[in-house]
């Protein structure tokens, strides 16, 4: 369900430094900088929601407040013990009486998750978005942290040391992707965390948002 890509180019020579997250070619080949910084996203279809009045029905008359999440970003202090990501969105929303003021609270979550499968943590918030008397469309902006432990998105010393070889032409392993082996490639998911933004849906908003 995660809305991301990740990609291992053969002859990867990872360097390892804050938050940096470009890459430049070397001599050797491609030099990708790694970080413990968490790469932020947000969950393919938690992105939105939908509310219904009432909630038991789904019918285009009932609908009540749509609202999204957008302009996501990102601080990182790569410093210390853990490594802490602050991460800050919008969040626009449309209701469909602009009648009395009303204020609608949305629940949204933080999800760290450790190799692109395993959540080590999760944190409840919720934003208020206000509509004035008359106003049909409002938006309003939320705030959640992510912490990573940084001995666990620090790479062992060893699986560093076989990434950064510098590899010749011609020689027995030049051509032979470090990360082709399973131990070195579980070692690198092991080491990488995501930090996931996301509306807190019921069972029956995801499986709107997912069948719509």
């Amino acid at each position: 369900m995660i809305a991301r890509k990740t990609a291992f180019s053969v002859a990867l020579a990872l360097v390892f430094s804050g938050c940096t997250q470009t890459g430049e070619i070397a001599l050797g080949g491609i030099t990708a900088i790694r970080t413990a910084c968490p790469a932020v996203a947000v969950p393919a279809a938690t992105g939105d929601v939908t509310l219904f009045s009432p909630e038991s029905s789904q019918d285009q008359s009932a609908l009540d407040v749509t609202a999204l999440i957008t302009n996501v970003r990102s601080t990182c202090t790569d410093v210390g013990e853990n490594v802490q990501t602050v991460v800050t969105f919008d969040v626009r929303a449309r209701r469909t009486n602009a009648g009395a003021a009303r204020d609608v609270v949305l629940p949204y979550f933080i999800t760290v998750l450790q190799g692109g499968t395993a959540v080590v943590a999760k944190r409840i918030g919720h934003v208020d978005v206000h509509f004035d008397a008359g106003q049909e469309r409002s938006s309003t902006t939320g705030q959640a942290t992510a912490n990573v432990v940084r001995s666990a998105a620090t790479l062992p010393p060893e699986t560093r040391k076989l990434l950064v070889k510098i590899r010749k032409a011609g020689g027995e392993d030049a051509a032979v992707d470090p990360l082709s082996r399973p131990e070195i490639r579980q070692a690198v998911q092991r080491a990488t965390f995501e930090a996931l933004v996301g509306f807190q849906l019921t069972d029956a908003q995801l499986k709107y948002n997912a069948t719509r």
